[in-house]
């Protein structure tokens, strides 16, 4: 009986490898290609200009003091890190090689990043709630691929739960319709 119970959990083992060798093949196969050192230095340069305009925005927000911080004092600490990230990556992204060569996919921040800017436009103009619907909708069915009745459920559901949470919980007055 031992011996037929030692030969079943084999045989799970087994079978619990070839899925696992399965998955692990497919997913190596819908990976990019690799991208090399040039990639990390692009990426590297990148974030290094991202940090640096945040840190210039921050500060004309005005850094104030520690104990009397201004408006800009944390976004200029969040840039600073970003920078310094960034002078690493720059330094030792030349050695490594896990990076992925660009194609369709590394445009999706891009476009998530125009989408929030988009957003910080219209919050004016229009309100909050229909931007916020829009970016939801952008975000969870073109760039996350979600299907429409979820899209739908969840942008709803968020939208609605920050309007709350703002308006109600937080007394934050945004813009909005009504």
């Amino acid at each position: 009986m031992s011996d037929e119970h030692s030969r079943a959990g084999g045989g799970q083992g087994d079978i619990l490898a070839e899925l696992e060798a399965e998955v692990a093949h497919e997913l190596e196969e819908q990976r990019p290609p690799a991208g090399g050192p040039a990639y990390q230095v692009v990426a590297g340069l990148v974030t290094l200009a991202v940090g640096v305009l945040g840190a210039v925005l921050a500060h004309g927000y005005g850094l104030g003091s520690l104990r009397r911080p201004g408006p800009g004092l944390w976004p200029f600490v969040i840039s600073a890190v970003i920078i310094a990230l960034s002078v690493v990556l720059l330094v030792v992204g030349r050695r490594l090689t896990d990076s992925e060569q660009f194609s369709r996919s590394s445009v999706l921040p891009l476009v998530g990043l125009a989408t929030f800017v988009g957003l910080a436009f219209l919050l004016p103009v229009i309100g909050f709630e229909i931007p916020a619907l829009l970016l939801c909708v952008v975000w969870l069915r073109f760039l996350g691929g979600e299907s429409w009745r979820s899209t739908a459920a969840v942008s709803v559901g968020t939208v609605a739960a920050f309007y709350a949470l703002f308006l109600y919980g937080l007394g934050i007055p945004l813009p909005h319709l009504f």
